[in-house]
């Protein structure tokens, strides 16, 4: 694996902990009816779609979000397709490791929808889907461990930005698509492969971040626990 810029894997090894904000960038492209909505699939910006799936994720939010991603809630409450709505719901963006592929599914969901229902071609929505694209802002802050057993203890004390940008945005970073966590695990050798193995397992898009954050806290703290018994 090669580390990127941003790698919190340092020349010493230690973790460098980060943290970020996602700004949303205006675009000035609406769609008024499903149809235009995939005629602008075609050609927006990756990091518009990236947006779409993942912005809503770290925006504060008083109530659990209906929908994990914004094309899904936008044809369910503007067009009123829920049949659409539940399909676009189930789209799991870590299932793609590149955007292309993930916009083609997008797209390809869409145009059946637009074969089943001729009518949505014209139909108007409610409201427009406006497209944002995302620009991420990372900083440091200035916490570090040594070993994964700190970072162990860090981790109730990180933000859940930061969370986002360790195990979310950085498998847009490595090309294998793996987290920050897992990478820095890697330069350990294999003496932490069942730990990496296990946060492989923890579901990154289908939970709130803070319950994002808790179970990437219970699986560090049962795997040492488990390594003290």
């Amino acid at each position: 694996m090669q580390a990127s810029e941003n790698s919190p894997q340092e020349t010493h090894g230690h973790f460098a902990v980060k943290d970020c904000a996602l700004i949303a960038i205006a675009t000035g492209k609406r769609a008024h009816s499903l149809k235009e909505l995939r005629d602008h699939l075609v050609t927006i910006n990756e990091d518009s779609i990236y947006y779409h799936f993942w912005g809503g994720l770290i925006q504060p939010r008083f109530e659990e979000r209906e929908f994990n991603n914004d094309f899904a809630s936008w044809t369910r409450h503007g067009l009123h397709d829920g049949t659409l709505a539940e399909k676009l719901a189930v789209v799991d963006p870590t299932e793609f490791t590149d955007p292309n592929t993930l916009r083609n599914e997008l797209i390809e969901l869409v145009e059946e929808r637009l074969e089943e229902r001729e009518f949505l071609r014209w139909m108007p929505a409610a409201k427009p889907f406006e497209f944002i694209r995302s620009q991420i802002v990372v900083f440091d802050t200035h916490s570090r461990a040594a070993n994964p057993r700190e970072l162990c203890a860090l981790l109730p004390h990180v933000s859940t930005t930061s969370i986002f940008y360790h195990f979310i945005d950085a498998r847009q970073r490595f090309p294998e698509g793996v987290d920050d966590f897992r990478f820095w695990l890697s330069g350990f050798g294999h003496e932490f492969d069942d730990l990496a193995l296990r946060l492989a397992e923890v579901d990154p898009y289908f939970a709130p971040m803070t319950e994002l954050r808790r179970n990437l806290i219970n699986v560090f703290q049962e795997y040492f626990e488990e390594s003290a018994s």
